[in-house]
């Protein structure tokens, strides 16, 4: 479980941080806004290293909650997942250009990836609390097992 709160620590930890960036390039305070979103991105790619991690030690946990919750629950899940990796492509794209000083494209691209990575990172959170607080966690069953079919 200690996972599953650290990778959700470092989601909402990145989100927070871009919205912080935003409002400080809004503010026209572009050092800020630099620290912000570096900061943004390196909890981004935290999230993704322990998530996979997690994924590969532990495992994924399965839907706990009730029967007729679980197609709903899976739908959310695979528009989080599509957004979430929307938001991830978008999110390298944007960094590289800002990286460049391509900083026109950087402008028009940014505010979409900041919206997605929101509502990514707002939906990880509905996952998160599906999965582990709102019912109770399902089986988990780590790749390993999976590929092999224990």
């Amino acid at each position: 479980m200690f996972l599953a709160y650290l990778n959700e620590a470092f989601m909402l930890l990145s989100a927070l941080s871009v919205g912080l960036g935003w409002r400080a390039i809004r503010q026209g305070r572009r050092d800020v806004h630099r620290r912000y979103m570096l900061t943004g991105s390196v909890l981004a790619v935290l999230f993704f290293l322990s998530y996979v991690l997690k994924s590969f030690l532990v495992g994924d946990t399965n839907f706990g909650g009730p029967h007729s919750w679980a197609l709903p629950y899976l739908v959310f899940l695979q528009i989080h997942t599509i957004l979430a990796t929307l938001a991830a492509v978008l999110g390298i794209v944007t960094l590289r250009w800002a990286l460049l000083a391509r900083f026109g494209q950087h402008r028009r691209i940014a505010p979409w990836t900041a919206t997605s990575w929101f509502v990514a990172a707002a939906m990880g959170l509905g996952v998160f609390l599906m999965l582990y607080i709102v019912f109770p966690p399902g089986a988990t069953t780590n790749m390993v097992r999976a590929i092999i079919g224990h």
